[in-house]
């Protein structure tokens, strides 16, 4: 049986993602961080990892691009997932009631209108969405509300308060998926890589040209620390096509010759959008 490791309690938005892309027999497995998730992707035999990269209000998620270029596993696929974010109580608690909210530093940061608007209520973040909700439903706490998903409200038995509360209904997160093994590329249409370049004048602009030259789009590009080598940076791309096409096998070769080092990521289709 396939395993699937999120981070984050039953109820998570990585366990909804998970759920949508595996089907509803796969295994789940929580876990506590992200680094567990990638290690459970690397040691078990059938081992999948499901993590978010990136989201379409507050940006990318850098810890993971880290944990990409530490750990050897390839990106399979993707998945993009409307993040709604509703506000939940214990069952017969009014609005009125609460003096606290908890929930993850994002979900706060994306219902910041709403808890704005919110008199005499104090906000403490929390490690996970779900988490939030099953801690007042652990500790049954009447004073207390969480901002998670609706399958959290439903795991924990807690009452929704208000639906849709985040400031931008327009709130997208990109989960990638992890494997050991790469992905057939005769499925993929899109290109996942990181680089660094050398210690030139123009060394980006010439890596970035490869593409540009063979006229492959760019969809993405994320620069990051280079761990260990202070004011040094890695770039990460994602392209359109795969290095089972002969332009984008070249342009790969090409770039490895104006770079320090390059690694392909993964090749893989274009997620589904879950609304």
């Amino acid at each position: 049986m396939l395993t699937i490791a999120y981070q984050g309690e039953p109820g998570a938005f990585s366990e909804q993602a998970a759920r949508a892309y595996f089907g509803p027999r796969a295994r789940l497995l929580p876990m506590e961080s992200f680094k567990e998730v990638f290690e459970h992707s690397m040691t078990h035999p059938s081992g999948f990892g499901v993590v978010p990269l990136e989201n379409s209000v507050f940006g990318s998620v850098h810890h993971n691009y880290d944990l990409l270029l530490k750990h050897h596993l390839h990106i399979i696929g993707e998945l993009k997932l409307r993040i709604q974010l509703h506000l939940m109580a214990m069952p017969g608690v009014s609005q009125r009631s609460i003096r606290t909210i908890y929930s993850h530093p994002q979900a706060l940061g994306q219902c910041e209108e709403f808890l704005r608007s919110a008199k005499k209520v104090n906000t403490i973040a929390y490690y996970d969405t779900a988490g939030a909700a099953k801690m007042i439903r652990k500790e049954h706490r009447h004073d207390a509300a969480a901002i998670a998903s609706e399958r959290a409200a439903k795991t924990y038995g807690l009452s929704i308060l208000r639906r849709n509360i985040e400031s931008n209904h327009h709130n997208y997160t990109r989960f990638i998926i992890l494997s050991k093994k790469p992905g057939p590329l005769k499925n993929a249409q899109k290109t996942s890589l990181v680089f660094a370049v050398k210690d030139v004048a123009g060394a980006l602009f010439k890596a970035l040209a490869v593409f540009a030259l063979r006229e492959i789009n760019m969809l993405k590009i994320e620069s990051r620390p280079h761990v260990g080598k202070p004011w040094e940076y890695l770039f990460y791309l994602d392209i359109e096509g795969t290095p089972a096409e002969e332009h984008v096998r070249q342009a790969l070769n090409h770039l490895s010759e104006l770079t320090r080092f390059v690694r392909v990521l993964g090749a893989y289709p274009y997620g589904k959008t879950i609304l």
